[in-house]
C-alpha cells in the first residue's frame, strides 16, 4: 500500500471531526425541544441520528483499538440527549479515531481487526473496517443536515475537503479544534 493511502485515512479523519464539529456546533442554535422533534429520517429526529453516530463510532473505534466492547455499545439508543453532552462526546471520540488514524503505517492498513458481535466475531481488514467507518457517517450526517434544514437554522456546508486555496477560511475552526494546516498534512 502507498504511503499516500495513510495520509487519505488520517485526511478522511480530519475531515470527519471537521464535519462533526460544524453540524453539531449548528444544532447549538436549536432548542432541545427542536433537537429531540420529529423529522424525516433514517431515524426520527436529530437527536436520534446525531447519538447514532456517536454509537456507532464507538462500536467501531473501539475494535479498531483492539476492545471487545461489541454490542454493549447499543445499550442505549440515546445515551447523550443534550446537544451540550453529546458535542464534547462526539469531540473525543472524533479525536480517539484521529489518533488510529494517526497511527497507520502503509503496512497496518491490512491489519485484520476483531469485531465483537457478542455471538460471533466478525473480522475485517483495517482499511476495509475505516472506509465503512468514514462512509457510515457521511450517510448519516447528510440525514441530519437534511432534518436541520426544517429549522431556522442553516445547516452548514459539509462538503468541503481540505482544498489548498480555502485554507484561510477554515483557520478560525481549526483553532477552535486545536489544529493548523500542518496537523492535518504534516510538514
Amino acid at each position: 500500500m502507498p504511503a499516500g493511502l495513510v495520509q487519505t485515512f488520517r485526511g478522511f479523519a480530519y475531515n470527519n471531526a471537521w464535519a462533526n464539529h460544524r453540524l453539531l456546533t449548528a444544532c447549538a442554535g436549536l432548542g432541545a425541544g427542536e433537537f429531540a422533534a420529529a423529522r424525516t429520517g433514517f431515524f426520527p429526529s436529530l437527536q436520534a441520528t446525531l447519538n447514532h453516530i456517536y454509537i456507532i463510532d464507538l462500536f467501531y473505534i473501539d475494535a479498531l483499538e483492539g476492545g471487545w466492547l461489541g454490542p454493549q455499545a447499543f445499550a442505549n439508543d440515546v445515551p447523550y440527549p443534550a446537544l451540550a453532552e453529546l458535542k464534547p462526546a462526539q469531540r473525543a471520540m472524533d479525536q480517539r479515531l484521529i489518533d488510529i488514524c494517526d497511527a497507520l503505517t502503509p503496512e497496518r492498513l491490512d491489519d485484520i481487526v476483531r469485531i465483537n458481535r457478542d455471538t460471533t466475531v466478525q473480522t475485517e481488514r483495517r482499511d476495509r473496517l475505516l472506509m465503512h467507518l468514514f462512509q457510515h457517517q457521511i450517510h448519516h450526517r447528510g440525514q441530519a443536515h437534511a432534518m436541520l434544514a426544517e429549522t431556522a437554522v442553516k445547516p452548514p456546508q459539509l462538503d468541503e475537503f481540505f482544498a489548498a486555496g480555502e485554507a484561510p477560511l477554515r483557520a478560525g475552526e481549526f483553532a477552535e479544534l486545536g489544529w493548523s494546516e500542518a496537523t492535518v498534512w504534516g510538514g
